[in-house]
């Protein structure tokens, strides 16, 4: 692969932010979905973002794992497996803008649920989180992270209305993502996205991961719960009008 300057200042701009968006602001992820898929065909860029995420996993769980809620994790696991595996399927039937266009509408209906909790309708809905609560989101996480690498938003909009603190939903993020990345990689590596040639200019850009993750702790120290949390919500919102319309 060969890049103009320009076009390396962008791809190393996007992995800092895939490492920040994995120990900050959840949602800022939104920065280099917009930004690989405009450098390369969208297929190949989920072969070289993904191997990004994993490293940037390994940070946030090395950093966030005494905040994590492991029952929590698991509660989305299985369904998450079964999401995986249905985007797997998906991939061989539609194209590049009908995959944007599903998982747009799958976060939108997240952003709306997100809504009517803070509005107060759905309180009951998240305190006594309903049988099919978690295996609706483990399915949209596995399948929307299988086609896109976009379960960032879905997950971000679930943690929130578990109303977990900030340390906890980063904790329990990268859990469920260190696991279910890894997972994804057989199938992607089936699909021909992750070669020898993606795989080396993920080794010239895991510096930048690891510096945006590094980035993510401090600032995060810095920001109140409220902000985090509106932060999470803006972002997410900003990731449904580009799946949608852009």
């Amino acid at each position: 692969m060969s890049f103009e300057p320009w076009q390396w200042a962008l791809l190393i701009a996007g992995a800092i932010v895939a490492g920040f968006s994995k120990t900050g602001i959840p949602g800022s992820s939104i920065l280099f979905v917009a930004i690989f898929p405009n450098l390369m065909p969208a297929r190949q860029a989920t072969g070289i973002v993904l191997p990004m995420l994993i490293f940037a996993d390994l940070f946030a769980f090395a950093i966030y794992r005494k905040n994590l809620e492991w029952k929590r994790v698991g509660r989305l696991l299985p369904w998450a497996l079964v999401g995986v595996l249905l985007g797997w399927l998906a991939l061989g039937h539609i194209d590049d803008q009908q995959t944007t266009r599903v998982v747009g509408s799958i976060i939108a209906l997240m952003l709306a649920l997100q809504v009517w909790r803070k509005r107060g309708a759905a309180d009951d809905l998240v305190a006594h989180s309903p049988v099919w609560f978690g295996p609706v989101i483990g399915l949209f996480a596995g399948f929307t992270t299988m086609v896109a690498n976009a379960a960032g938003p879905v997950m971000a909009l679930y943690l929130l209305a578990m109303r977990l603190s900030k340390l906890e939903f980063l904790g329990t993020g990268a859990a469920f993502f260190l696991v279910i990345n890894w997972v994804k990689v057989p199938f992607v590596v089936q699909l021909g996205l992750i070669n020898a040639d993606s795989l080396r200019l993920n080794l010239w850009l895991f510096p930048a991961v690891a510096l945006g993750a590094l980035l993510g702790r401090p600032v995060v120290e810095r920001v109140n719960q409220k902000l985090f949390e509106n932060s999470v919500l803006v972002l997410t919102s900003l990731a449904v009008v580009k799946l949608m319309f852009f």
